[in-house]
């Protein structure tokens, strides 16, 4: 059974910074495009950065400059680094792995508050 799990989560003041993992199962890690997406409360779920298998990444203009995505093929693990954080990043960060089947992880709490 595949399995996308997150961790790293947690409560950081304005300014400061947070490192995201996600694990994914070997038998798809390193045939997926990797992505991370979040959901604050009220909003929809939208796409915060993306690195594919071949090595490419793509960011939401939102975070341009501040997060950055990354893997690493020998753990099967992607990492989102989050610096300069805002409260607007609030939110629950989920994972995602596509391998032209879709799997989610269950997503882990990040709040940004003072």
């Amino acid at each position: 059974q595949v399995q996308v799990v997150e961790s790293g989560g947690g409560l950081v003041q304005p300014g400061g910074s947070l490192t995201l993992s996600c694990a994914a199962s070997g038998s798809i890690f390193r045939f997926a495009d990797m992505g991370w997406y979040r959901q604050a409360p009220g909003k929809e779920r939208e796409l915060v950065a993306v690195n594919t298998r071949g090595g490419s990444t793509n960011y939401a203009d939102s975070v341009k400059g501040r997060f950055t995505i990354s893997r690493d093929n020998a753990k099967n693990t992607v990492y989102l680094q989050m610096n300069s954080l805002k409260p607007e990043d609030t939110a629950v960060y989920y994972c995602k792995a596509f391998t032209g089947i879709t799997y989610w992880g269950k997503g882990t709490l990040v709040t940004v508050s003072s």
